[in-house]
């Protein structure tokens, strides 16, 4: 049976002005890096808007058609459609759904949660890795927990109120804020006045909030935190918002500063948070501080500044079943005799895929690009690599003809990914000792870039402030319409596989992708 490829559109943006330039590229920068990931040489990407995947009919699992609009629109609009599309004939229900189709959420003065005890003052020096990987931009996620205790909402946000308190003792310098005293030279001035918490309330159940799927029926604003309006968001170092929804679930939401963590770090903070919370006396993991032990070698030249193209990207969600990649990886065992990892197979289907729906001219270059795990390098650098919880990523990636891409097979595509992996440890070790000849953290900016990052593997999803893990993680940074991007998630539980949030094609090309994709699964 035929399956339709549906994408979830945003208004196309007009290109950056020039003042708008400088904030772009933080943004590309951020698209890259991100978002860490745990092992040896995963890699990571970039965010989107989302469109929300249905019931898997094989392997893999395309978006149904939906009729809701954009978010914005979901906002505004009067009136509730069923699944169908069409407005239910029972009055009663109808008014239900106009009610449910517009949840409110109201949310506490931000209120700042300072250390639980003393903590020491003066200043901390920012790593060269986070000066040069992470620029000043903030990551925005939610994680989405089900009502699975039986502990009242008020107990369960004043033991996470009391975890953060707690952790910030051992982590101090989250309780700071960040500051530059010489310009380009960011540090941690630990201030002591702790992190700001919000609390709110949701009007309706997360069923009815679809579980916050994408689209989402509540704006994201309303489920994020934000500091007070003379508190700049960019000195922050990290922010809480948990909201209490009707039928007795949660959802945080959390921005942290790139500049003092990558993924796995902000995630072993946070499970920190979840042990203060469940009322262990001691960090299972000592944090590290050690930001000033990284050398700092000689920066290559930046080169030019990058030009910008707006892209109207299609944004939608694809899963992918375990047993869809368990057959490629199969297929690599036995041609290579050698092991891959499922990002090494889920990037090459997306690789191989965008290259043959875009169809290129085939001399054309195209690119790939991911971030690894540095951390198993820096074993001599650091007292430990356990418990340090800045930024450890290098920048990787490869680039073949058009035509070497749509000829190569999945095998070839995940041999040439796994080398370009194996390079980094060469390149990170050059960089750091100050050998390196370019910029490695520079992108190209064009529709012939692909961006991927990997989530999943991060940490977000094994946080427990004492009402259980969360059923979903998702990243919100998808405001950046510049570079082609997909991002990887674990879907919501029970599911098993890939979740692909992706915002890599503009419409032309999204039919031709998405058969392409069905053809590998």
């Amino acid at each position: 049976m035929d399956r339709t490829w549906t994408t979830y559109s945003d208004t196309k943006h007009d290109g950056p002005s020039s003042a708008a330039q400088v904030q772009l590229k933080r943004k590309v920068q951020l698209l890259l890096l991100s978002n860490e990931v745990v092992g040896r040489c995963r890699r990571l990407g970039a965010t989107t808007n989302l469109h929300t995947p249905t019931r898997s009919r094989t392997k893999l699992i395309n978006p149904s058609r939906d009729t809701r609009a954009s978010e914005a629109t979901t906002r505004n609009r009067s009136r509730s459609l069923s699944s169908s599309g069409r407005v239910s004939g029972d009055p009663d229900r109808h008014h239900r759904a106009m009610a449910a189709a517009a949840p409110t959420v109201t949310k506490s003065p931000p209120a700042l949660v300072p250390p639980a005890g003393p903590t020491p003052g003066g200043s901390l020096p920012l790593s060269s890795i986070d000066k040069t990987a992470a620029v000043r931009v903030s990551v925005d996620f939610i994680q989405v927990f089900p009502s699975s205790s039986s502990e009242s909402a008020a107990a369960s946000v004043a033991a996470m109120r009391e975890g953060f308190a707690k952790a910030l003792v051992h982590y101090y310098p989250v309780s700071g804020r960040i500051a530059e005293p010489v310009p380009g030279e960011p540090e941690i001035d630990c201030t002591g006045e702790g992190v700001w918490f919000v609390e709110a309330e949701a009007s309706c159940s997360l069923e009815e909030a679809r579980n916050l799927e994408r689209p989402l029926c509540i704006p994201k604003e309303e489920l994020l935190p934000r500091p007070p309006p003379e508190v700049r968001v960019e000195d922050t170092v990290l922010l809480a918002q948990i909201t209490k929804f009707t039928c007795g679930g949660f959802a945080v939401g959390i921005c942290f500063s790139h500049l003092v963590f990558d993924g796995q770090g902000a995630a072993q903070f946070l499970k920190t948070v979840g042990e203060m919370a469940r009322g262990l006396p001691e960090p299972s993991l000592k944090p590290i501080w050690a930001r000033d032990a990284i050398p700092n070698p000689p920066k290559p030249p930046l080169g030019p500044p990058p030009s910008f193209t707006a892209f109207n990207f299609e944004k939608s969600v694809v899963e992918i079943s375990l047993d869809s990649i368990k057959h490629v990886k199969d297929q690599v065992a036995s041609e290579t005799n050698q092991k891959c990892s499922t990002f090494d197979v889920v990037t090459a289907m997306m690789f191989k895929c965008r290259t043959l729906a875009i169809d290129f001219a085939p001399d054309t270059d195209v690119r790939l690009g991911f971030a690894a795990s540095t951390r198993h390098l820096l074993n001599n650098v650091l007292p430990s690599v356990d418990g340090y919880y800045g930024n450890c990523v290098y920048p990787g990636g490869l680039t073949k003809t058009s035509q070497e891409v749509k000829d190569a097979s999945l095998v070839e595509i995940v041999t040439a990914i796994r080398e370009a992996k194996n390079v980094i440890s060469t390149q990170f070790l050059d960089w750091m000792s100050g050998g390196a000849k370019e910029n490695h953290y520079n992108v190209s900016l064009d529709y012939g870039t692909l961006v991927v990052t990997d989530w999943s593997h991060v940490g977000f999803n094994e946080v427990d402030y004492g009402f259980g893990e969360p059923s979903y993680v998702f990243t919100l940074n998808d405001d950046v319409n510049i570079v082609p991007s997909v991002v990887y998630l674990k879907p919501p539980k029970p599911k098993q596989g890939i979740r692909l949030v992706l915002q890599c094609v503009e419409p032309q090309h999204s039919k031709v992708f998405g058969e392409e994709l069905q053809k590998l699964a």
